[in-house]
């Protein structure tokens, strides 16, 4: 018994030891387990963890192209700016860094969060942009404070220039930093978080020929976030730059023909569909939209009654008045209806009913042919051919003459205006035309609306005889080492059918209405260029009491071609409120158009008086002045 007593005794230490060498081997082998899933699975995870808190990836943006004139002067360019950046994960207390941050460069504590945390969702190995447009000055400061800055860094990025100031603002449109919803589309894959895009206008429709393609340094910073080396660069490049088909003369006289007169001009060569002036005005600042508007500029711009914010050129749908004219004109002629003899007897009104359409001249015309009714503008002669034509036709021939829909023109948000029919009005309405509806539309009131755009196309296919091409803009794309990439030769989009005769008749209606005694459109005149063109006014409400308020005044209008012989340009101006074609907007066009001859060398440019040289009078001048001819001359009313 003692001595199995014993035996027992002596083997439980042996079973003890087997057990705990077991759970040993057992803990060993776990152990191995995760060393080789920490080694091998996880190799490359841990390697990028430890590699990030050394490296940093520094984006390098890339320069927009440049925007350029027909004859390559710059129209939008670049220069560099300063931004404060951040990276995250470097920052231990993120609420003081950005309380310092905000009072150095006097920044908004609220603005400095918003974006702080708008870029945490964003890539987090790449650093977050609070702040940018640093001054030099600013730029100081914050190197003198850096080591209270942990995580912080100033990058320079190229933001657009604008030498022109608000030259061609909604051509041109504005840069805005993505948007949540942009950064997720399509159209901005591979774009880099707070990457500036184009918002509006060319900027916009053409910005992958723009943007480029952003670069990146990868450096190596010690335990401060200071730099140590660089491990790799990859440098961007330079989007493409645009030669467009506008002249910067020309925009510049457009532009300051306007003053502070709100509306559109839009000059075209008739031979191509090149737009050489594309003018909305007033026009806004781009530079204030690239970064943050006061809310004081932004309720400036939202309260202004002449709309700064709209493209009127591209998006402005008008009546256009009596310019509508050469449609029912050129309708009458090919119809057989009228010719160029026809008269009809104006009294200053015309009965359709039980109501009175009257005419501009309440006094009357008297005895009209096409001519005259042209040049002075008689509505009544419209009223009688509108009527005999019907609306059908009229709109057949307005979309001949490539009223009624957009064109395609490179931009987006492009308007196509309104032509009536009669199943137009079914449809929208439910009711059928009326025949006293048509007389409104013959001289382009009622339904009838047109973009300043489409107003230069018709006044353009007018003046070349019939061939309507599409406006553009842009006339090649160039690549940053100066290669052509793509251009854009004229694009024919339609052949008037029209006979010969119709545009001789026309054309000398128009003519008459600039250079002849009693036309509406003498301020538009050139002595040197014999002009063709049409007034028109167009009624924005029927005046009430109060209604000589700015809002209810009546649209001017003006379209025109020149010279009458071998046509060159065509314009349209719309000035807003401008109550008169002949007196607000014809003064417009006729400058925009001695510009144009101007720089053909047709018309000798006025020659400025030096101070301290003899004058007329024989005595001397104490200023500098130009002289150039008045085209102050008599002319009607519409």
């Amino acid at each position: 018994m003692r001595e199995q007593h014993l035996a027992r005794e002596s083997r439980e230490p042996s079973r003890r030891l087997v057990g705990l060498a077991v759970a040993v081997s057992v803990l060993f082998f776990f152990l191995l387990l995760r060393l080789w899933y920490l080694q091998i699975v996880k190799a490359e995870t841990f390697q990028n963890l430890s590699e990030s808190n050394r490296l940093r990836l520094v984006p390098v943006a890339a320069s927009r192209g440049t925007i350029l004139d027909r004859n390559g002067a710059v129209l939008v360019g670049n220069s560099p700016s300063f931004s404060v950046a951040v990276m995250p994960q470097e920052v231990a207390d993120k609420d003081a860094l950005l309380d310092r941050l905000a009072v150095l460069i006097g920044a908004d504590p609220a603005e400095l969060r918003e974006k702080w945390d708008k870029g945490r969702k964003r890539n987090r190995y790449q650093p977050v942009i609070l702040a940018s447009g640093i001054t030099r000055d600013q730029l100081e400061i914050l190197e003198e404070n850096r080591l209270f800055l942990p995580g912080l860094d100033v990058e320079m990025h190229p933001i657009r220039e604008y030498p022109h100031g608000l030259l061609g603002s909604h051509l041109f449109g504005h840069l805005g930093e993505m948007s949540e919803q942009e950064m997720g589309s399509e159209r901005f894959k591979g774009y880099n978080p707070g990457d500036y895009v184009g918002k509006g206008g060319i900027e916009r429709s053409w910005e992958k020929d723009l943007h480029g393609a952003d670069g990146g340094r990868q450096i190596e910073v010690d335990a401060m976030g200071r730099f140590l080396r660089t491990v790799s660069e990859k440098s961007p490049t330079t989007g493409n730059s645009l030669v467009l088909t506008i002249d910067l003369e020309i925009q510049k006289q457009a532009e300051a023909a306007f003053g502070e007169q709100a509306g559109a001009a839009v000059a075209m060569d008739v031979t191509s569909g090149e737009i050489l002036a594309f003018v909305s005005n007033p026009g806004f600042d781009p530079a204030l939209f690239a970064g943050k508007l006061s809310p004081k500029q932004w309720n400036e711009y939202l309260t202004d009654k002449r709309h700064p914010l709209e493209n009127k050129a591209l998006k402005g749908q008008y009546p256009p008045g009596s310019t509508f004219k050469i449609v029912t004109a050129i309708a009458g002629l090919e119809e057989g209806l009228i010719d160029e003899n026809t008269t009809v007897h104006c009294s200053g009104s015309y009965k359709f009913g039980n109501r009175a359409f009257g005419c501009w001249n309440r006094h009357g015309h008297g005895a009209v042919n096409l001519r005259k009714a042209l040049s002075e503008s008689c509505d009544v002669y419209f009223y009688r051919l509108g009527e005999r034509l019907g609306v059908d036709r009229i709109a057949k021939y307005s979309k001949i003459l490539g009223l009624g829909a957009p064109y395609g023109i490179g931009l987006e948000n492009e308007k196509g205006g309104l032509i009536p029919t009669s199943e137009w009005k079914e449809r929208r309405f439910g009711k059928k035309w009326l025949a006293g509806e048509t007389l409104p539309v013959s001289i382009g009131q009622g339904y009838v609306l047109a973009t300043p755009i489409q107003l230069a196309v018709m006044t353009a296919t007018v003046a070349n005889q019939g061939t309507l091409f599409r406006p553009h803009l842009v006339k090649k794309v160039v690549s940053p080492e100066g290669k052509v990439l793509r251009e854009f030769p004229p694009e024919v989009i339609g052949r008037a059918a029209i006979r010969a005769e119709s545009w001789r008749a026309v054309t000398k209606g128009l003519s008459a209405v600039v250079n002849e005694p009693g036309g509406t459109g003498g301020r538009a005149r050139l002595y040197e260029v014999r002009v063709a063109g049409k007034t028109g006014t167009s009624q924005v409400v029927k005046l009430r009491k109060g209604g000589s308020q700015y809002q209810y005044r009546d649209h001017a209008l003006f379209v025109a071609f020149a010279p009458v012989e071998k046509p060159e340009i065509a314009v349209a101006v719309v000035v807003e409120h401008g109550e008169h074609g002949g007196s607000a907007a014809a003064p417009i066009a006729g400058k925009i158009l001695r510009t144009y001859f101007q720089g053909k060398g047709v018309i000798k440019k006025p020659v400025p008086r030096i101070k301290g040289t003899p004058d007329d009078s024989g005595g001397t001048t104490d200023s500098v002045e130009t002289v150039e001819p008045t085209d102050e001359v008599q002319d009607g009313n519409d």
